[in-house]
């Protein structure tokens, strides 16, 4: 069994010393890929400890083969690669959505309007928009209604011809996944 065979043996079987073996032998090849295809080295610093804390906790998928270990976390360098490319995507749009909400709101030059929201604000606006948008279309009309039509359940169950129990249970459940949602979302950093 030659010294890789030995390490990607260790690394599967869960040996810590062969986890640090593997790092230090394929960090440089699972950065430079990252770099390359991100373009920016702290991003790509962030990718490479993505790629090997996933090797780490998926060793147990880890078969060995062609290219062997080498080629295993080059496809999950592949695939974090990929991950950040469409989170900073995602972070361009809500920063593009921002900016034109916040230029919707800015006053205009002799106008009598009330000052505009702080980019922050907008940018909150525009999450809670897109996590709305994430809710079945029953608990999203009964949010809508109540937030942005003003309404109170009883007037809801009016207009929408559902049972007061059933607007008020939309309403609790919408409530708990718009705040489990927006918590576990961190706010994106604009770059």
């Amino acid at each position: 069994m030659d010294d890789e065979q030995r390490i990607a043996a260790g690394f599967a079987a869960g040996d810590e010393h062969c986890m640090e073996d593997v790092y230090l032998r394929w960090r440089p090849l699972v950065h430079s890929l990252a770099r390359r295809s991100l373009g920016d080295d702290r991003e790509a610093e962030d990718v490479t400890q993505q790629v090997f804390l996933a090797a780490w906790r998926g060793r147990g998928g880890f078969r060995p083969g062609p290219g062997g270990l080498g080629a295993w976390l080059t496809g999950i360098t592949r695939h974090k690669v990929a991950d950040a490319l469409e989170a900073r995507t995602r972070r361009a749009r809500a920063a593009t959505a921002a900016a034109r909400a916040y230029e919707e709101f800015a006053p205009r030059p002799g106008a009598r309007t009330p000052p505009a929201p702080e980019p922050e604000r907008v940018l909150d606006r525009v999450l809670v928009l897109g996590e709305l948008a994430r809710l079945p279309s029953a608990q999203q009309r009964v949010i809508r209604l109540a937030f942005y039509g003003d309404l109170t359940q009883t007037q809801i169950a009016a207009r929408t011809g559902l049972p007061l129990g059933t607007v008020k249970s939309h309403m609790r459940r919408a409530l708990q996944v718009l705040r489990q949602s927006l918590e576990a979302r961190p706010l994106p950093a604009a770059r």
